[in-house]
């Protein structure tokens, strides 16, 4: 590794699961016990929470709301950031592993800012967006058992989740069932099924669950891509897991936020300004056509350590294009594909670039064998841009690579030892299992009363691009 480069690095090689952990820090800003969902819930207003002190530095909280039911819970570790397949072109409907599972796409034009409406569909009211898919949004509660120093413990969780298919297919963060003994998921009618963890993403934090169910009512899904700063936007979950089916509304902050969480592990996010609490991760997002454009999964959140005031409305959202290729892929055939590079890369440090080296992707090592070294990369060389796309740093060239797919050719603009030189890539293929026997081996250790909570190296470094620093 040459002098100069910062530690903002990342894998886009083939790697092995991590063991079971969660890239986020938790917040529990209740103490209640675990409440069971039920059908359309009347809760009592909530005594107003009184303004907490917070300090200059914040932190991004997933959205699980965890409850202690003896004491203790999991430990989370960092994750290291995977490539993955582009996301799927809309189509009028997606099959799945039968006939009965269908998924339902939106196929309509992206609306011009100009334009007040789009060539098909209808704009809703947001009571007309919850009335349509409040049956399409389900609660889910986790139990989780695990043992420190002899000492076991239960704790429960509880997440939001939303509906793909009528044969009972269910989208959800990976952090609200990760580790879980049981997972319970229930219907807006009060029914609660049990049910079976089918795949998962971890580094892109998705989940993908299966209940024993027919005729249920499935999501429609939108398209990401199409979505434009101040859209508004409705979501739908059950914050506190108490205030079950709750709907809040807010517009579209920021698109394609790259998000650097506390424990380095960054993700390209849908910013929002919608009320989203523990409780809601998993939850889906609405545009006003109904569709599900984006899974919330975390929020910005104060430290609390000064007098400095709290903050609101800094909520964040998975964008559905980003994870949908991934859990299609999930349903259909039990793995998954993402595309790879075979590279490990760093930002190039302002100390490095005041000495005159390029803003770009600093390239740390190459794979051999892999597409990267096939197409002539080196190590200490900087792409600084990929068909024709400037790239100013290390997250600018996974944005690409994530949205590429297996096959694709990359024609990479190359820095190498004062000279500019231009290479062709083929991406290449990682397949992964979408349920890794690792998983099934901690489960069988979380219900002996065993689960160490998966700790995992983190292999990521990195900023807040607004210079804030996120607590732990």
């Amino acid at each position: 590794m040459s002098e100069g480069f910062n530690n903002n690095e990342f894998t886009s090689e083939p790697s092995q699961q991590s063991s079971n952990s969660y890239p986020y820090s938790f917040e529990q800003p209740f103490d209640a016990q675990q409440q069971p969902f039920a059908a359309q819930p009347q809760p009592s207003a909530p005594v107003p929470e009184q303004k907490k002190k917070s300090g200059k530095a914040g932190k991004i909280v997933a959205l699980l709301l965890a409850c202690a039911l003896v004491g203790g819970g999991s430990g989370f570790g960092a994750a290291a950031l995977m490539q993955k397949n582009a996301a799927a072109q809309p189509q009028s409907t997606t099959q799945a592993s039968s006939d009965a599972s269908v998924m339902l796409e939106a196929k309509r034009q992206a609306a011009a800012l100009q334009v007040a409406s789009v060539d098909t569909g209808k704009v809703l009211t947001p009571s007309e967006v919850y009335a349509q898919n409040v049956n399409s949004t389900v609660g889910i509660t986790t139990s989780i058992t695990t043992n420190y120093f002899g000492y076991q413990t239960t704790s429960a969780a509880a997440g939001s989740g939303f509906i793909l298919t009528q044969d009972g297919y269910i989208l959800t963060n990976y952090h609200v069932v990760e580790g879980s003994n049981s997972i319970t998921v229930t219907t807006y009618d009060g029914t609660s099924y049990d049910a079976q963890l089918i795949g998962y993403d971890e580094s892109n934090d998705i989940a993908v669950l299966k209940i024993d169910a027919t005729d249920l009512t499935p999501v429609v899904l939108g398209d990401s891509d199409t979505l434009n700063v101040g859209d508004t936007v409705v979501a739908i979950g059950n914050p506190l897991g108490e205030l079950t089916f709750s709907l809040t509304t807010g517009v579209v902050s920021a698109l394609d936020r790259p998000v650097t969480l506390s424990t380095g592990t960054t993700m390209n996010l849908i910013q929002t300004d919608c009320a989203i609490n523990s409780g809601n991760s998993g939850g889906a997002l609405f545009n006003l056509y109904g569709e599900v454009i984006g899974i919330t999964n975390a929020k910005y959140s104060s430290s609390g350590s000064s007098s400095e005031a709290s903050i609101d409305n800094i909520g964040f959202a998975i964008p559905i294009d980003q994870v949908r290729s991934i859990f299609e892929s999930i349903i259909t055939n039990g793995y998954i594909v993402k595309p790879y590079i075979g590279v490990t890369v760093s930002d190039v440090s302002s100390e490095s670039q005041s000495y005159g080296l390029p803003q770009g992707a600093a390239v740390r090592s190459v794979t051999e064998n892999g597409p990267a070294a096939e197409a002539g990369l080196q190590e200490n060389d900087i792409i600084t841009a990929v068909n024709g796309e400037t790239i100013t740093g290390s997250n600018d060239l996974v944005k690409l690579v994530k949205a590429s797919a297996a096959g694709d050719t990359l024609e990479l603009t190359v820095y190498r030892q004062g000279q500019t030189t231009t290479l062709t890539l083929t991406v290449g293929e990682q397949k992964t299992d979408a349920l890794p026997a690792q998983t099934t081996d901690q489960n069988q250790q979380s219900q002996q009363g065993y689960y160490d909570g998966g700790q995992s190296d983190n292999q990521f470094g990195g900023s807040w691009p607004f210079g804030f620093g996120f607590g732990g």
